[in-house]
């Protein structure tokens, strides 16, 4: 069997404080959900910094997306962790997911959300156009990599059609471990390539203590705990661990959480849930909003760390729990068939979520879709730096508003 060289260079490590200030602006930019999010991180650590190769990048999304929590949120964690260590990982985690929490606390304190008028509502509706464009990229610069045969093609034509067909969870694991199996079953034959190195610097006993301490946490979660702050943190804590894919999926389990036992009323909780879709970073800040809005057992501040620390500390858990088995098998033949799959799959699950919801909710009539296209060749034929196409996407959304286009 050959074996081929991998054709990435290999990452360098990094400052604490470069992470955090990437990460911490990602936070601040990166809107449109936990797919859009893949995009950006694609843009940003794939194609201009080359923190890691195209298929390594893959190889994390496809774990991020196979293990409970938010997929984003954990690839962000991920790439800290491999950037700067256990403290690189923190700061990525912080980098990304304060801004969003933050201006959600604000919004529960009533510092109010953006204009309901005409110019606030085409800002909003410009950067869902801007996501359509970003996850399309990300589409297709992954499938050209990913998707070079038509066996691998076929993966993902198969998994998008699995994931439209069954909109949930449940559909998109099963998306990943059917490509798993098909990967293992049919892509062996394909040289092996010696894997990009990753380093996570995360020992097997460190992950074993994780993974112990995730199970624990969880099983405590269930025990009744009443109004107080150990029944908020389990609350939170079990939303967390029991949803896979993150974003909108945490919503019924977090109004089972707060709304049902009287903590945060349902119009208050449809109100944060609003706020949270104009927000950038991740959807699971909406805890924090959640937190600082109850009124039992406890909230303002106190109760907004506690709901943020605890929604994603599973996810997280997990994640480290992972990672030092998964660097130590991705290199295996038989894995890396395995992986073939499960990257193809990935690709169909980013082209099924580019219909819906990203194209679905944002492409409304024509003149979406000649922005939602100008700024698709801008960033792949002309490279123009993203954030240049989400000011002038953002731009163009509030033109169309104010003209009544």
């Amino acid at each position: 069997m050959s074996v081929q060289a991998a054709v990435p260079e290999q990452a360098q490590r990094g400052s604490v404080f470069e992470v955090l200030r990437v990460f911490a602006w990602l936070g601040c930019t990166c809107f449109g959900g936990p797919v859009a999010h893949i995009g950006y991180f694609r843009i940003e650590f794939v194609e201009r910094r080359r923190w890691l190769s195209e298929q390594a990048f893959a190889d994390l999304v496809g774990l991020c997306q196979f293990l409970p929590g938010p997929a984003s949120s954990k690839l962000g964690f991920s790439l800290g962790l491999m950037r700067a260590g256990y403290a690189g990982g923190l700061a990525a985690w912080l980098g990304f997911t304060l801004p969003s929490a933050v201006l959600l606390v604000l919004f529960a304190y009533g510092a109010g959300a953006l204009s309901n008028g005409p110019a606030g509502q085409g800002l909003l509706h410009g950067l869902k156009l801007v996501a359509v464009a970003i996850v399309a990229q990300a589409v297709w610069g992954m499938a050209r990599t990913l998707c070079p045969d038509r066996t691998r093609a076929s993966i993902a034509v198969g998994a998008a059609v699995l994931v439209l067909l069954a909109p949930t969870a449940i559909g998109q694991i099963a998306a990943i471990a059917a490509g798993a199996l098909l990967g293992f079953k049919l892509c062996r034959g394909e040289p092996r390539v010696l894997a990009d190195t990753l380093h996570f610097a995360i020992s097997r006993r460190v992950g074993a203590a994780a993974f112990v301490l995730f199970a624990v946490l969880l099983a405590v979660s269930f025990w009744p705990s009443g109004a107080s702050p150990a029944g908020m943190f389990h609350a939170f804590y079990r939303s967390g661990a029991l949803v896979f894919g993150g974003g909108h999926v945490v919503l019924p389990l977090l109004s089972e959480a707060v709304v049902e036992p009287g903590w945060v009323s349902h119009e208050y909780f449809l109100a944060g849930y609003g706020a949270a879709q104009a927000v950038p970073g991740p959807l699971f800040t909406f805890g924090a909003y959640l937190g600082a809005a109850s009124t039992n057992p406890v909230g303002g501040l106190a109760g907004a760390a506690i709901a943020l620390v605890a929604i994603f500390l599973p996810g997280m858990l997990l994640q480290l729990a992972a990672l030092p088995f998964w660097s130590a098998i991705r290199g295996r033949h038989s894995m890396q068939a395995v992986m073939r799959g499960i990257n193809a799959a990935v690709v169909g699950l980013l082209a099924a979520a580019l219909y819906q919801p990203v194209w679905t909710s944002a492409v409304l009539g024509r003149v979406d879709f000649a922005i939602a296209i100008t700024s698709f060749i801008l960033l792949t034929v002309w490279k123009a730096p993203a954030l240049v196409v989400v000011g002038l996407t953002a731009f163009a959304g509030i033109a169309a508003a104010m003209l009544g286009a």
